[in-house]
C-alpha cells in the first residue's frame, strides 16, 4: 500500500471514530432536563461537525415527548430508560426521519421501557448493552469498508493526478454506500410497521371477540334473573293453585 492510501486509512481511522456512551456510564439515578442534556453534550460533544452545533436541547426533548418519541418523565425526572431512548434518538435521526425512528422505538418502549416492573423479560438496559457490544465490532468493518473504497478511487481517480476529482470520486462512493443502506433501513422499518399494525389488529380483533362473548353472557344472565324474578314463588305458587274438592261421598239414605 503506498504512502496515500496508508495516509487516507489513517485520516479515515481519526474521522470515523465518534464519541459514544459506555453502559456503565448511565446514571442510575433519574436526572432533571437540565442534566440530561449536560450529561448528553459532555459525552457527544466531539461528534459534532461545528463548535456551535448542539448535542441535545431542552426544546429537541420537549419535541420529542410531544411527537410520543418519548415518555413524559415523572414529576420532570428521567430515568436511566429515557437517557438510552435518547442516544437512540440521537444517532437515528442524522440516518432516519422522525415518523421512521417512531415506528422503530415504539415497540421497543411498550415492551421494556421500565420492565423490572413487568414480564417483557428483558430491560432497556440490557438491550443496549447488547447493541453496544456489536457496534464496538461493527466499528472495523466500518474502517474496512471505507478503506477499500478509497483504493478503488484512487486506481481510477489517483490524487496526485487531480485531487478535487479524486475526492469527488470518494465521496460519490460512499454516498451511494450511505443511501443503499438507507434504503435497506426504510424498508426493513416498513415490514416492521406493517408486523406491528397487524399484530395490534389482530390483538384488537380478539379483545372484541372476548367483548362480545362478555357482553352475551351478562345479558344472559340478565335476562335468567328477569325470568326468575317473574316466576312465582312456591308459596305464591301454592296460594294460586285451586282447591281440589273431594267427591261427595252418597248418603246411606233412600
Amino acid at each position: 500500500m503506498d504512502e496515500h492510501l496508508l495516509a487516507i486509512k489513517k485520516q479515515i481511522r481519526e474521522w470515523i471514530r465518534l464519541d459514544y456512551i459506555m453502559p456503565e456510564d448511565i446514571p442510575d439515578i433519574e436526572l432533571y432536563m437540565d442534566q440530561v442534556t449536560t450529561f448528553m453534550d459532555q459525552h457527544l460533544q466531539h461528534n459534532r461537525r461545528n463548535n456551535e452545533d448542539k448535542t441535545l436541547t431542552k426544546t429537541m426533548i420537549n419535541n420529542y415527548t410531544k411527537n410520543k418519541l418519548l415518555p413524559p418523565p415523572e414529576k420532570k425526572r428521567y430515568s436511566k430508560e429515557h437517557i438510552i431512548i435518547l442516544i437512540y434518538i440521537y444517532y437515528l435521526k442524522n440516518v432516519i426521519s422522525i415518523s421512521d425512528i417512531q415506528n422503530l422505538l415504539n415497540p421497543m418502549i411498550e415492551r421494556y421501557f421500565d420492565a423490572e416492573d413487568s414480564n417483557s423479560g428483558k430491560t432497556l438496559y440490557e438491550i443496549y448493552n447488547l447493541i453496544f457490544e456489536l457496534e464496538k465490532t461493527q466499528y472495523f468493518n466500518i474502517e474496512s469498508s471505507v478503506a477499500k473504497a478509497a483504493s478503488i478511487t484512487e486506481k481510477k481517480f489517483p490524487a496526485s493526478d487531480d485531487e478535487y476529482l479524486h475526492k469527488m470520486a470518494f465521496i460519490y462512493l460512499l454516498s451511494y454506500d450511505i443511501y443503499s443502506k438507507k434504503r435497506l433501513i426504510e424498508k426493513m422499518i416498513d415490514e416492521l410497521a406493517e408486523e406491528e399494525a397487524a399484530k395490534k389488529k389482530e390483538e384488537k380483533q380478539e379483545s372484541s371477540k372476548k367483548e362480545t362473548v362478555k357482553k352475551e353472557n351478562a345479558k344472559k344472565e340478565t335476562a335468567k334473573k328477569e325470568a326468575e324474578k317473574k316466576q312465582p314463588s312456591k308459596k305464591e305458587a301454592a296460594k294460586k293453585e285451586p282447591v281440589k274438592k273431594e267427591p261427595e261421598k252418597p248418603s246411606a239414605k233412600k
